[in-house]
């Protein structure tokens, strides 16, 4: 357990990436909460930070001594690796000395760029996650549980959904408290669910109908073709479907227990407090 708010070190200014996100608006919050001074991120921030533009990084490291880092799309993409590496080095120049990298698990890309981090000469942490529970309830799968139907290439294969504030807590942990450096947390939830069982606890919790059915690989992409995604966000999900979810996840890990000291958060826990905020009462628009 790596606790005890004495052991705290005070820092300056804590850079956030993708802080409109999932994980970096929760990082940037509790952050503040805690007295913290905080950089949130973004391409439409005060100081923009744009991955595809490294002429806005420098800008955005400037007085910045510790950084939750989040590549977007994923780390899985090609070009992950190299902006990984170009950005750890900036960092280190810049005066960092320490980098909280969310990265993902069962990817091999993702691990190329943990080394990376783990290379790069400073405190560094690593929490690597998969899918988030927050995927129904901000992410892609909210329009299909709000449509009544959700239809993904995937079956039998179990998965630890995580809590996105799980993850968060993790990250802010190890990004003001001692005792974290050189750790690699995978977190998972506390159980397996498939998709198809993970869906049903939604529908128990909000009082809706929501099906969930099988669908193949190639009707997974035309559906997204059909919805004008663009090609790489295609590709991104196919891989993390047809690849990700082939088993080699269905296990849980203790990542929340020994960064946190507790259990991480149930999906039933998270389904009925979604639930009683009202995200799924929306009509879904064209």
């Amino acid at each position: 357990m790596k606790t005890a708010s004495n052991n705290q070190t005070t820092r300056e200014l804590i850079l956030v990436l993708a802080a409109s996100g999932k994980t970096g608006r929760r990082v940037a919050d509790r952050l503040e909460q805690r007295s913290v001074a905080v950089r949130r991120a973004s391409r439409s921030a005060a100081i923009p930070f744009d991955w595809h533009d490294p002429t806005t990084w420098a800008r955005a490291l400037e007085g910045v001594t510790a950084a939750y880092v989040v590549y977007t799309p994923d780390l899985a993409v090609p070009a992950a690796p190299g902006a990984i590496e170009q950005f750890t080095k900036l960092a280190v120049r810049s005066g960092v000395d320490r980098l909280v990298l969310l990265s993902g698990r069962g990817e091999e890309e993702a691990l190329r760029c943990e080394r990376i981090v783990q290379n790069c000469g400073i405190e560094w942490t690593i929490v690597r996650a998969s899918w988030f529970n927050q995927n129904f309830s901000e992410g892609a799968f909210l329009d299909p549980v709000l449509g009544g139907a959700v239809a993904l290439p995937v079956g039998d294969v179990g998965e630890p959904f995580v809590d996105a504030d799980d993850i968060a807590e993790v990250a802010v942990a190890a990004l003001t408290e001692s005792g974290h450096a050189g750790e690699v947390y995978e977190v998972t939830g506390p159980r397996l669910l498939t998709f198809a069982e993970a869906v049903t606890e939604i529908a128990t919790a909000s009082g809706h109908p929501v099906d969930y059915r099988q669908i193949t690989p190639d009707e997974f992409e035309a559906g997204l073709v059909a919805q004008q995604v663009p090609e790489d966000a295609v590709w991104l999900l196919k891989y993390l479907f047809n690849e990700v979810l082939d088993g080699r996840n269905a296990f849980v890990t203790d990542g929340v227990q020994r960064a946190l000291g507790r259990a991480p958060r149930d999906f039933s826990d998270f389904a009925r407090a979604a639930a009683a905020s009202g995200v799924w009462n929306q009509t879904v628009t064209a």
